[in-house]
């Protein structure tokens, strides 16, 4: 029996859809990956042989055959986990068919079945191309940014078995206020972490910022280790207004594929600021990458898509 599952993958910043397909066949046990699978990829045969059994499911001592469509497209990262285990359950007949209809899957599953973060979610989730979306619970509030009222979070393996056979309730989505939010669960305002009322004196720096943040200057602070460079720095997001949403969704693109994450789980709305050591190295500050291409500095202090 086939089961295509649908999911995406990781390249940079950017996500792209990419299909699961599972086919379950007689002969020799054994199960293969193609479609271009990095490292973390092929090893999601342990993860999932291990998470099936602690969830109280069979593996199947047949041959089973993941294809992971494009076959062009390289594939990164562990967040097709959980598509691949559930087209395993499909294939065998433990769920039925219909359950993973126009329904998309991101996760990487833990040897207890239990559904862990994947850096990139936002991205991800723009990507897929299903009118629902399945993620872990840690990950909802980002992944729900992008696709309010659509997205669901599960913390198990099990709680997801359970939901797609009918026995249990979809979990309530968040509200798109729930997600959208600049302010965290405190009322505290995200958008002012800083602010020039703690510089004592520095007044021709505090000057210098004022008018950098006014008219959205380039602003570069000489001077010897302990004269107040950063210090001054920080405080020029304190003023500079919050990010549009188009921003904050770019921004948290950005941060998530780099695995930081906002503090309040959803999407970054302040400005961010970045403080790389100065013995950085070249690909820290621009980026780059062997397999996994990761953003560096650069791109992690870009605040405005204008």
């Amino acid at each position: 029996m086939t089961a295509a599952v649908h999911s995406a993958t990781l390249s940079g910043t950017t996500g792209s859809p990419v299909v699961v397909e599972v086919h379950e066949s007689s002969g020799l046990p054994g199960f293969t990956i193609v479609g271009l699978p990095d490292a973390a990829v092929r090893e999601s045969r342990d993860r999932v042989r291990a998470a099936l059994l602690s969830s109280g499911f069979s593996w199947p001592q047949r041959r089973v055959t993941v294809n992971l469509a494009p076959s062009a497209l390289r594939k990164a990262g562990a967040g097709l986990d959980l598509p691949i285990a559930l087209g395993v359950l499909v294939a065998t007949g433990a769920l039925p068919e219909t359950s993973i209809e126009r329904v998309a899957f991101i996760g990487e599953l833990g040897l207890d079945g239990s559904l862990r973060h994947v850096p990139g979610t936002i991205a991800l989730a723009a990507a897929v191309r299903a009118d629902r979306l399945v993620v872990p619970a840690c990950d909802l509030a980002e992944a729900a940014a992008v696709r309010p009222g659509r997205t669901f979070g599960l913390p198990a393996l099990r709680a997801l078995a359970e939901v797609l056979r009918g026995a249990a309730p979809w979990p309530r989505p968040p509200r798109d206020a729930e997600v959208a939010s600049p302010r965290d669960g405190n009322g505290q305002d995200l958008t002012r972490c800083g602010d020039l009322r703690d510089v004592k004196g520095q007044r021709v720096g505090r000057r210098a910022v004022e008018v950098a943040a006014a008219g959205g200057h380039h602003l570069l602070l000489v001077g010897p280790p302990g004269s107040g460079k950063t210090m001054l720095a920080r405080r020029l997001v304190g003023l500079l207004p919050p990010l549009t949403r188009d921003e904050a969704l770019e921004v948290t693109k950005v941060h998530s594929a780099a695995g930081i994450t906002a503090p309040t789980g959803g999407l970054v709305w302040e400005p961010p600021f970045r403080a790389p050591h100065h013995g950085a190295s070249a690909v820290s500050l621009v980026g780059g990458g062997t397999a996994a291409l990761r953003p560096g500095e650069t791109s992690l202090a870009t605040a405005s898509m204008r």
